[in-house]
């Protein structure tokens, strides 16, 4: 994930300034062509530093385009000397700050808080984003196998539906085993391996080509049907897929392997909504702790967390209080164990389709709820010691 990044033509300064910029996750590079072809690739980019050996007129050209294409990025000025006359150009122009070459420390302060106005004005954009005109990314992730990730993507996906309401998009980016193709019944002609050609060209009819549709309003874009395509898909591919379809679908769900691989990063890197799964059984439990610890040590908000509690009452010994308790996290919804639930995946057929007023689809459906923001988020519950439990809102 590459959050920050320095444009920096002269190896010299790089020597002495490059270190320490790798050393928090930035990324370097060289000339302002060499920016360009970066940012497409990593659309989560919060920051970008540009030295003081990039001429002026090219950079203010940069931050003005910026402000417009991408307003979450902001840009940091380096300059041998700050010049008034120069300040209130690079202001105009978008710049967020503009500091002296010698001053390393005000250059630290200076991207810690342009960091910091890219995070809220993230915040703010997400928040609203019932009117946005992209679609939410929703990103179901398990890191053990045998969860019911796959089955709880796929409904989740026909309930976001809701009959043909709106348009939804279900990706299978487990490349290598992926079940999607099998348990939608659909044939596997298409698939996202059909995109490395068209790799960073892709658009809207390229993108056509390789979905398979499922029904009005509901398309798949299946994993390859041989695993060794699979090592083809790259991150960036992901992240320019995802960019291309935003426009046409009100939701995209994306159903993830057991393992974190940097396709599946690229994924949440630019999701609206993570979707843990858990299960009643300690190994599952010790996978989803590190997954919630792995998105917090990434600054993934545990507000646009919701967790799930799948067979949630089987009755193993561990209650629901026991495993939000361990998770620290409450379940946005709790979906019960039933034998309707392999009959329907050996059917290929969504149990939110064959029977919606099952419980196992009043619970998915109730997730939807969530994701579409129809439904309002539980009251805060009381933990150890009488602590609030964050709740996602």
């Amino acid at each position: 994930m590459s959050l920050y990044v320095y444009l920096e033509p002269d190896r010299e300064i790089l020597a002495q300034r490059g270190p320490e910029f790798q050393s928090v996750g930035g990324a370097i590079v060289h000339s302002m062509a060499e920016l360009e072809t970066h940012l497409p690739r990593y659309p989560e980019t919060l920051l970008v530093l540009i030295g003081a050996s990039v001429s002026l007129d090219e950079a203010l050209m940069f931050a003005a385009y910026q402000r417009l294409q991408r307003p979450l990025i902001g840009v940091v000025l380096v300059r041998n000397g700050v010049v008034p006359a120069e300040v209130i150009r690079c202001l105009q122009a978008g710049v967020r700050d503009v500091v002296e070459e010698a001053d390393w420390d005000g250059i630290r302060q200076a991207t810690a808080r342009s960091v910091d106005i890219s995070k809220a004005l993230s915040t703010s954009i997400r928040s609203g984003a019932e009117v946005a005109p992209f679609g939410r990314i929703i990103t179901v992730f398990a890191g053990k196998g045998g969860c019911g990730r796959s089955f709880v993507a796929v409904n989740l996906a026909v309930a976001l539906w809701a009959g043909g309401a709106r348009r939804v998009l279900l990706v299978d980016l487990d490349l290598q085993f992926g079940d999607v193709a099998i348990m939608l019944k659909l044939p596997p002609d298409r698939s996202i391996a059909g995109g490395i050609a068209m790799a960073g060209r892709l658009d809207e009819p390229g993108l056509r080509s390789i979905v398979t549709p499922y029904r009005p309003g509901v398309d798949a874009l299946l994993a390859p049907g041989n695993p060794a395509q699979g090592e083809h898909v790259r991150r960036e591919l992901v992240l320019e897929i995802l960019d291309v379809a935003r426009p046409h679908y009100d939701f995209i769900v994306i159903d993830t392997p057991a393992i974190v691989t940097d396709q599946v990063l690229a994924a949440l890197d630019v999701s609206d909504w993570f979707v843990p799964i858990v299960t009643p059984d300690l190994p599952t439990l010790k996978t989803v702790r590190l997954t919630v610890e792995m998105f917090d040590m990434l600054e993934y908000p545990r507000d646009r967390s919701l967790l799930v509690f799948n067979r949630a009452n089987t009755q193993v010994g561990l209650t629901t209080a026991d495993v939000e308790e361990a998770i620290g996290m409450p379940f946005a919804s709790l979906v019960p164990s039933s034998r309707d639930v392999p009959i329907s995946v050996n059917q290929g057929e969504p149990l939110l389709l064959t029977e919606p007023l099952h419980p196992v689809s009043r619970a998915i459906r109730q997730l939807a709820d969530r994701c579409a923001g129809t439904e309002t988020a539980p009251e805060p519950k009381r933990g150890l010691f009488g602590r609030k439990k964050k709740v996602a809102r």
